[in-house]
C-alpha cells in the first residue's frame, strides 16, 4: 500500500510490546516509525527500526508523523488524544477511550471538526467466539434470541503492582474488561432498555473493583456480561439461548495467548481454533460442535488505515465509544444505588 501512515507508539508497557506492536508491525497501510519509551531502549529488541522518542511532548511537536496509538494507562488517555488531535494527528487509543463520557463527546467533536481519526482499539469484536456468536445470529439457527451470557472470567488471587490497581481514574477491572463486554453487546444489540449492576472489591485490600456483574434489559432479550479475577473453575465464555435451541463456548479467543508466546499475526494459522475447543451447538434433536471462526485483531488497523486513505466507513467510531461509557457510568451508580437505571429519551 502506498503512503503507509507514519505511526508513534506512545507507552511500551505490555499490552503495547504484545499486541499494538506487533500489529501495527504487519499492517501493511501502517509504517511504524517510533516508540515512546521513557527510559531504555527495550522497544528495540524487537523493533530495531523504529526511532526511541523520550517524550510525548517530541510526539506533537513533530509534523511527520500521521498517526498516534496511545497505550498509557486511562487517566491519560483524553489529555494525550486531545493534543494529538489538535497537533494535525490521527488518534488511536486503547480502550477505553477515556474515563468519562463528556471527554469523549470533546475528543470527537475535535476529530470531525479537523478531518481526523479517532477511534478506540477494541480489538475484542474481533475475537473468533464473538464473530462466532453473530454468524449464529445473523443465520438464524437458535430462532429469536432471548438471554446472552458473557464472562471474562480469571484467577488473579494476588493484588499486582499494576496501575490498575491503583487509586487512580479509570482503575480496576469494570474499565478493563467491561468496556469489551458492553461494547460486543452493544454493537450486536443496541443500547438496553435499562440497566442493573453489582460491582465489588472482593481481593483482601483491593482499591480497585475486580469484579463486576451487569445485566442489559432490552425487553424481550436480556444480556449478563461479568468478569472476575477469584474464578479458578471453568465458566462459559458465551451462553446464548434462542428459541430453538442453544450455544455455549468455553475458553478464550487464542489470539491473546499467541501474542504472549512471541508469534506473529502474519503467521499462517494466525487466529485458528482447534476442533476440540469449538463450541457446542445443542438443538432440539441433536447437539454438536459448532466451528469457531478464525479470529483477526489486524482487521482493526487495516480499517483505520483504509480509512485514511478515503477506501473504508471506520469500524470503531467514538459514538459507539460514548454509549460504552455511558453504560459504564450509569453501572457504578447502579451499583452504588442498588437499583435499575433506564435509559432516558435520547439516551443514557
Amino acid at each position: 500500500m502506498s503512503n503507509p501512515l507514519k505511526t508513534v507508539l506512545v507507552g511500551y508497557g505490555s499490552v503495547a510490546e504484545k499486541m499494538h506492536g506487533p500489529l501495527l508491525d504487519v499492517c501493511k497501510g501502517i509504517d511504524l516509525a517510533a516508540i515512546v519509551e521513557r527510559s531504555g531502549n527495550r522497544c528495540l529488541e524487537k523493533f530495531p527500526n523504529v526511532e526511541v522518542l523520550r517524550s510525548f511532548d517530541e510526539v506533537i511537536s513533530r509534523e511527520d508523523f500521521d498517526l498516534v496509538v496511545i497505550t498509557t494507562p486511562n487517566e491519560y488517555h483524553f489529555p494525550m488524544a486531545k493534543a494529538a488531535l489538535e497537533s494535525g494527528k490521527h488518534v488511536v487509543v486503547d480502550k477505553p477511550v477515556t474515563v468519562f463520557a463528556d471527554e469523549a463527546e470533546e475528543l470527537d467533536k475535535l476529530a470531525k471538526a479537523n478531518g481526523l481519526i479517532c477511534s478506540v482499539f477494541q480489538n475484542r469484536r474481533f475475537d473468533g467466539d464473538f464473530m462466532t456468536i453473530q454468524e449464529i445470529i445473523e443465520r438464524d439457527i437458535l430462532g429469536e434470541i432471548i438471554y446472552l451470557e458473557s464472562h471474562f472470567d480469571r484467577f488473579r488471587p494476588e493484588l499486582r503492582d499494576n496501575w490498575r490497581d491503583e487509586d487512580v481514574p479509570g482503575n480496576g477491572v469494570t474499565y478493563d474488561l467491561g468496556t469489551h463486554l458492553i461494547d460486543q453487546v452493544v454493537l450486536q444489540f443496541g443500547s438496553p432498555k435499562s440497566i442493573y449492576a453489582d460491582i465489588r472489591k472482593q481481593r483482601t485490600g483491593t482499591i480497585a473493583d475486580d469484579y463486576f456483574d451487569i445485566s442489559l434489559d432490552f425487553g424481550s432479550f436480556k444480556a449478563r456480561v461479568t468478569a472476575g479475577v477469584l474464578v479458578n473453575a471453568p465458566t462459559p465464555k458465551f451462553l446464548l439461548l434462542g428459541k430453538k435451541g442453544s450455544y455455549q463456548k468455553f475458553g478464550l479467543d487464542v489470539q491473546e495467548a499467541a501474542f504472549k508466546e512471541g508469534m506473529s499475526p502474519d503467521d499462517e494459522d494466525w487466529g485458528v481454533e482447534s476442533m476440540d475447543k469449538f463450541g457446542t451447538m445443542y438443538l432440539e434433536e441433536e447437539s454438536r460442535p459448532y466451528p469457531t471462526i478464525p479470529g483477526d485483531y489486524r482487521i482493526y488497523y487495516d480499517n483505520i488505515a483504509l480509512v485514511a486513505r478515503g477506501e473504508e466507513e471506520l469500524k470503531v467510531t467514538l459514538q459507539q465509544a460514548i454509549s460504552v461509557l455511558r453504560i459504564i457510568e450509569a453501572s457504578f451508580l447502579s451499583s452504588k444505588e442498588k437499583r435499575s437505571i433506564f435509559q432516558e429519551e435520547g439516551g443514557w
